[in-house]
């Protein structure tokens, strides 16, 4: 299939570089890694999304993860719409806050006490807050090649082994915020055991995503979180579940619940959000009540339980609940993942598909994938060439070999036929 046509969108990149930072408002948006000109949309439907030149897409990127029922549902925009007849924001509390605090406590039980906030690296930066004060301890055990926001602490990938003291990953970050972070590898307990023994009692917590979707979807191995909880409860540190990404993607519930394994804290977003600009936090009470106004724990924002959020948040869980879409989704993502490694076997190209319920990554790489370490041998050039190729044919993956795409209930079973398709098309180029 030819290139698209894409003159509108690349006159409002030029114009957008003249007062947006390179043009866009995140980073991966500018397509840096992959190359090109970003698209610009105009709206959105179901599984589809159009840019303003007029081209129509398969969307799998769903603003990177919250659309579960796919864009612009009905009852969800309406539950906003009415919302926001009352006021858009108060700063004020109301009940709305209340009633979506309880349905996220009863659906994650280990969310004894819970705070809402307006983004994901809010929530995790002020769980962050909470831990060390909990523990009296500064540093923070993560996963090489996780991203949890872009809190200065956390912009560290990797230190000069093992259990090296993290270098920031990010100009900006002094390098003793960095080198409170210890960064590891993911499925990798020997190097967790190592850490804990070298700097046990300066550990306040470990995050993770309990199954990442930042390196591209990565998937625990068998015992990992099991040993993280074990480690953590033996040295009195924090476990804290990031599951901005994971929570309410599997289940009407955390992954935690999949996985048998209850984190002292717990951060949620994107889904828990309604695909709007709100995400919480939340674990057991007494470390909870440490923040203020009950504890001496500084945490607020503005915008924190804004009502228009809260109320299109409860009716989007309110429909997973009664819809219950995840043995659809599951079924349709299995069919997907495996037409694409077929795909691949009938062109002759080797890929890694990494796939955990409705959520999967085709990875350029001839080895498994298990770590940030195995992902970055992926060829990132040949993701961005299968990339543009999907692009010509009509489908929309995300623009960056280390990000995972996603279903939604409104992908119908045609849109997977004409996704594989395309996949087929694409490899055919290699």
């Amino acid at each position: 299939m030819a290139q698209r046509k894409i003159e509108k969108s690349r006159r409002l990149f030029k114009r957008a570089q003249k007062v947006l930072v390179g043009g866009v408002n995140s980073p991966v948006r500018a397509f840096k890694s992959v190359g090109g000109v970003p698209r610009f949309l105009s709206r959105a439907q179901g599984s589809k999304i159009w840019d303003v030149d007029g081209n129509e897409y398969i969307d799998y990127c769903l603003s990177w993860g919250p659309l579960i029922l796919g864009h612009a549902r009905k009852e969800v925009l309406n539950a906003a719409a009415l919302a926001l007849k009352q006021g858009s924001t108060f700063g004020i509390p109301t009940e709305t806050e209340i009633e979506l605090a309880e349905v996220l406590k009863k659906a994650i039980p280990s969310l004894e006490r819970l705070r809402l906030t307006s983004s994901g690296t809010e929530a995790v930066m002020s769980a962050l807050r909470l831990a060390r004060a909990a523990t009296g301890r500064d540093f923070i055990v993560k996963f090489t090649g996780a991203y949890h926001g872009h809190a200065d602490s956390l912009l560290v990938q990797a230190g000069s082994g093992l259990t090296s003291l993290g270098r920031p990953d990010s100009l900006g970050v002094p390098k003793s915020f960095a080198q409170t972070t210890l960064s590891l590898p993911y499925n990798n307990i020997p190097a967790v055991k190592e850490a804990f023994k070298k700097w046990g009692g300066k550990i306040a917590a470990v995050i993770v995503e309990p199954v990442s979707g930042n390196m591209g979807t990565v998937v625990p191995e068998k015992g990992f979180l099991e040993s993280l909880r074990d480690l953590t409860q033996k040295h009195g540190a924090l476990l804290i579940f990031d599951e901005v990404i994971t929570g309410f993607r599997f289940g009407f519930c955390g992954a935690q619940k999949l996985f048998g394994i209850s984190p002292d804290l717990t951060c949620l977003g994107k889904i828990a959000g309604g695909g709007f600009p709100l995400a919480a936090f939340g674990g057991k009470k007494g470390v909870m009540n440490l923040l203020a106004p009950l504890g001496p724990v500084y945490q607020g924002g503005t915008l924190s339980g804004n009502p228009v959020a809260a109320r299109a948040a409860l009716e989007l869980l309110s429909l997973l609940k009664k819809e219950n879409p995840y043995p659809d989704l599951n079924r349709k993502t299995d069919e997907l993942v495996a037409g694409i490694c077929q795909e691949a076997r009938k062109a002759g190209v080797s890929v890694q598909v990494n796939s955990f319920g409705p959520m999967f990554t085709v990875f350029f790489s001839q080895q498994p994938v298990r770590d940030y370490s195995s992902a970055k041998k992926s060829d990132a050039k040949k993701y961005a060439a299968f990339f543009h190729a999907l692009l010509d044919e009509g489908v929309y993956f995300p623009p960056s070999q280390f990000e995972a795409c996603f279903l939604s209930s409104a992908h119908s079973d045609s849109d997977i036929r004409k996704t594989l398709a395309a996949v087929g098309r694409a490899f055919s180029r290699f």
